[in-house]
């Protein structure tokens, strides 16, 4: 059985790596049928080049074929994807197409499959942020739609998809595959320096990430997001591996001015093992990413969601989640609180145990030997 498993950007490879791994173990314990893994790199965000100490702290194989999507318009990006995917389609054959995440070269890859007649797993499929503003959230509507096998990671994401008319036989509870590569590198945190090299103590910083466009391709709202780091960095001191996207727009906006009046420390990209010492230590994490509002709630640390909406309401309901949006004060406030004390207790969700990745392989290859997603029972 062929499976060509599809990344474009740095997070994709955190949910790609356990699955390469179960499927190694799946093939060394020759408990069903022999699966030949094939990994595709888009090179949607990032080069494998730019990024092979996240491959390496993930134990991830360099991919076997990289496209080269590179940056665009939504557009230019899907249909680069599909008409370089449709290609390896009709020479590799494979019996499945495999994607996670939610970028635009995620649906190329769905779009392409689908109308060359092969099967599609999604993982972490059925989020939903309800909001369509959002390019990501098309993404995810249109991949599950015609998605073949949906595994989801939470009872909300399974509601979601039986609301919009997904057949019960293609939805899954698997797990969080993020959760996989967290606990796995929690294993290995202890070989980081990261704490050692910037002289920071447990507890005593603020750890921030910002990518999204919403939150960097306006000048308004960054400001305001500068404005709440700023003032939070006064309390404690702040952390922040720095996104290309969001360096470049500081720049362009001529904003660093007033970053500079905080007590920030600003970080180029950081490996996974580096990221993990730092986030698992943090007094607080304020983010846009949605790994991280996974990753919080598993590491129990605070987290302050900078959007309206969330695709990961689990983290809110059962984690350590926080939204505030994008005003300063309300920022500043919440982070205020927290640092006073007032510290929201998580609880881990359920099927997030490590083992997300082996049940989905599980499935996979019995699917394998039916060809029917209806037959198939989780393990």
């Amino acid at each position: 059985m062929k499976i060509i498993l599809i990344g474009g950007a740095r997070p994709n490879f955190m949910k790609i790596a356990p699955l390469m791994q179960a499927i190694d173990k799946h093939n060394t314990m020759g408990t069903g049928e022999n699966i030949r893994a094939m990994l595709v790199h888009t090179g949607q965000h990032y080069a494998y080049e730019m990024s092979q100490v996240f491959f390496r702290d993930l134990n991830l194989p360099r991919p076997d074929i990289h496209l080269g999507v590179g940056s665009g318009t939504h557009a230019e990006q899907t249909a680069k994807a599909m008409v370089e995917l449709e290609r390896i389609f009709a020479h590799e054959k494979p019996d499945l197409v495999m994607v996670v995440g939610d970028e635009n070269s995620t649906l190329g890859a769905v779009l392409a499959a689908a109308k060359t007649g092969i099967p599609i797993t999604h993982v972490e499929a059925g989020l939903r942020s309800f909001d369509r503003s959002m390019p990501e959230e098309i993404n995810r509507i249109l991949t599950d739609a015609v998605a073949d096998y949906l595994f989801v990671s939470s009872p909300q994401a399974e509601e979601n998809l039986k609301r919009e008319g997904i057949a019960p036989g293609k939805i899954f509870m698997a797990g969080s595959v993020t959760a996989d590569s967290l606990l796995y590198i929690l294993s290995r945190v202890a070989e980081s320096h990261m704490l050692k090299e910037l002289s920071l103590e447990k507890g005593q910083y603020i750890l921030v990430t910002l990518h999204r466009a919403s939150n960097v391709d306006d000048k308004e709202v960054l400001f305001k997001l500068i404005q709440a780091f700023v003032t939070v960095s006064r309390r404690k001191p702040i952390v922040f591996p720095i996104h290309p996207r969001t360096k470049n727009s500081i720049e362009q906006y001529g904003l660093k001015r007033f970053l500079e009046e905080g007590n920030i420390r600003f970080l180029e990209p950081l490996g996974y093992l580096d990221f993990v010492q730092l986030e698992k230590n943090a007094a607080l994490v304020m983010t846009d990413s949605g790994g991280l509002q996974e990753e919080t709630t598993l590491l129990d640390i605070p987290c302050l969601t900078l959007r309206e909406v969330t695709e990961w309401p689990i983290t809110i309901n059962k984690g350590t989640n926080t939204l505030v949006g994008n005003d300063t004060q309300r920022i500043v406030a919440a982070a205020e609180s927290i640092l006073s004390g007032s510290i929201k207790t998580g609880r881990r969700p359920a099927y997030w145990d490590g083992r997300a990745a082996q049940r989905i392989i599980a499935c996979v290859a019995q699917a394998g030997r039916t060809r029917r997603p209806t037959d198939v029972a989780m393990p």
